[in-house]
């Protein structure tokens, strides 16, 4: 049996800590370090780099990271996988060839192409979400540096481990185990204490500066997630389930290359800061690719109105009927009052609530002077105490995304090899329709006993996310008699009534038994993505801590 791969993360999205390449490579050993740039925003990002610069169109913060860690790999026999290539892989590996010469480093450069599809118009970027073929394919060219563009984020680890072990393309255990401990690793330090829920159990001091995590892949597709020793940070059961239930959904998260069984996953202790993965169970592939489109979807403005003091709900009034006329019958208008004011404050800022104002529409016009130099001109004229938390802009552009599926088949996966060879990677050649899995069995109740009204956050952690216009909130349980409590408690109906935001959208609950959690998926809170940002929190990072918040009767025991 061969040694186990030792993989590790140095970037969770573009503009993630930019020393952590060089912590990576030196705090430890390592086999392979991936980076993780993309994000459905980032495409968007990059296509308007694209449109002023033809040559652009990646991540530019890797290519500086390159600058002083190309060496240091090169040195150690580390090899760098990463989704930096964006909109043009081809481009950013020519100047990760030059840079290498530029170094006097004898490194060979691969990467991977096929996931741009052409874009109907008024579409900025059409990618296919490739899987870890191509990087296979490169690694097994003799590449040190493989670059590609949209590929799963996971499959920045299921490439590297089918090279490094030998894997075939049927192999469904192996590739979900190492695609489960790739979703792990993607998000960089929310594996090792970062955003957690329960960050307050480890101490701010050790959380102050989290390391990066690394996973040991066996051959038989088991993991153990851990970090460089002396990094700051945690990596334990929960900090490893919080990732597990980021941004996925029901028990089948489905992959180009493998659908993993997300309710097979067994997280075990293995040491400090060590926590095993075990037991992960793989299907054939869907026999579709998941294709993420950007597009402008218009023009936005925003204004924030302060309102301080007394008569909170008739200066709101007040100031939105005096706007009433400045909007176009076409603009999409919506207001939202912040009640952040508090009775006899002792400073004003506290006194204050927010009225926001956000416009929409097709037209520039129509959100630029046109409620600016609305909203300005009520300086004098409206109620008392008026200002703005920053002067009105003249409106800038949004962006729209979509998810839309096509054939595996269509999509022409291609590694370009360190000597220029071509090798198309071929598509599954066996699917499997994406079918529910039935709702498992729950545990048995907890018995009857008193309850005390509390914060749900006292006996449930939980992670949100999105993914386009819907918003993911995974909630789990640290101990088996709160399993017992929240598998029954907190049902889709109660959900609604603890979130009422999702009332008006479709909702559904996903069990997942092993991590003692619940996976919602709630359907067009987002609206049109990111981009659009059509609400307070646009890709609902903080909708998992809003629900931890609100109140509902506990059982004391738990308490």
């Amino acid at each position: 049996m061969k040694r186990p791969l030792r993989v590790g993360n140095a970037s969770g999205f573009y503009g993630d800590r930019f020393d952590a390449v060089r912590e990576m490579l030196t705090g430890g050993e390592l086999d392979v370090l991936t980076g993780d740039y993309l994000a459905e925003l980032t495409l968007l990002i990059l296509a308007r780099d694209r449109l002023k610069n033809p040559e652009l169109g990646y991540a530019k913060t890797f290519l500086r990271q390159m600058e002083e860690g190309l060496g240091t790999a090169h040195e150690r026999g580390v090899r760098i996988v990463t989704n930096a290539g964006g909109l043009n892989p081809a481009a950013l590996a020519d100047a990760l060839r030059a840079l290498a010469g530029r170094l006097g480093l004898p490194v060979r450069v691969a990467h991977v192409e096929g996931d741009r599809l052409p874009a109907r118009d008024g579409v900025l970027t059409a990618n296919a979400y490739l899987g870890g073929g191509g990087i296979t394919a490169c690694l097994r060219g003799g590449a040190d540096v493989v670059v590609t563009g949209r590929v799963t984020d996971a499959a920045l680890v299921g490439g590297p481990a089918a090279w490094w072990f030998g894997w075939g393309p049927e192999e469904y255990d192996r590739l979900a185990g190492a695609v489960v401990a790739g979703h792990v690793l993607e998000c960089g330090t929310q594996a090792t204490g970062g955003n957690y829920a329960f960050f307050t159990d480890h101490g701010v001091r050790r959380l102050r500066r989290p390391g990066f995590p690394l996973a040991e892949l066996h051959e038989d597709g088991s993991a153990v997630i851990t970090k460089h020793d002396g990094t700051g940070g945690v990596v334990d059961v929960g900090t490893v389930t919080a990732q597990l239930l980021y941004e996925t959904a029901g028990a089948r998260y489905a992959g180009p290359d493998v659908t993993a069984r997300l309710d097979t996953v067994r997280l075990d202790a293995d040491g400090p800061d060590r926590v095993r993965i075990s037991g992960v169970r793989g299907e054939a592939p869907p026999p579709t690719l998941k294709v993420g489109l950007n597009r402008l979807g218009g023009w936005r403005n925003e204004v924030v109105f302060v309102l301080t003091g007394l008569d909170i709900e008739a200066k709101a009034r007040l100031v939105r009927e005096q706007l009433e006329d400045a909007f176009a019958p076409t603009t999409d208008v919506r207001w939202e009052l912040a009640r952040t004011d508090r009775a006899d404050a002792p400073t004003e800022e506290t006194a204050s609530a927010l009225l926001r104002l956000v416009v929409r529409d097709s037209d520039a016009d129509a959100v630029g002077r046109a409620v600016s130099g609305a909203a300005v001109e009520l300086a004098l004229g409206s109620y008392p105490g008026f200002h703005v938390t920053a002067p009105p802009g003249k409106g800038a552009p949004y962006g729209v995304f979509e998810a839309q599926y096509v054939a595996a088949g269509e999509v022409a996966h291609v590694a370009v090899l360190p000597d220029g060879a071509r090798v198309v990677v071929p598509p599954p050649a066996r699917t499997r329709t994406l079918e529910p899995v039935p709702e498992p069995e729950l545990p048995k109740p907890l018995p009857p006993g008193p309850t005390r009204r509390a914060p749900l956050g006292l006996v449930a952690g939980a992670r949100s996310g999105d993914k386009g216009g819907d918003a993911n909130v995974g909630v789990w349980a640290p101990t088996d008699d709160a399993w017992r409590w929240l598998a029954h408690a907190l049902t889709v109906d109660r959900f609604r009534q603890l979130i009422p935001e999702a009332a008006g959208s479709p909702v559904a609950r996903h069990v997942l038994p092993r991590l003692r959690a619940l996976n919602f998926t709630v359907t067009g809170l987002l609206g049109e993505g990111v981009a659009s940002q059509a609400r307070f929190d646009p890709q609902a990072k903080a909708l998992g801590e809003w629900l931890r918040s609100r109140h509902l009767d506990i059982p004391k025991a738990l308490l």
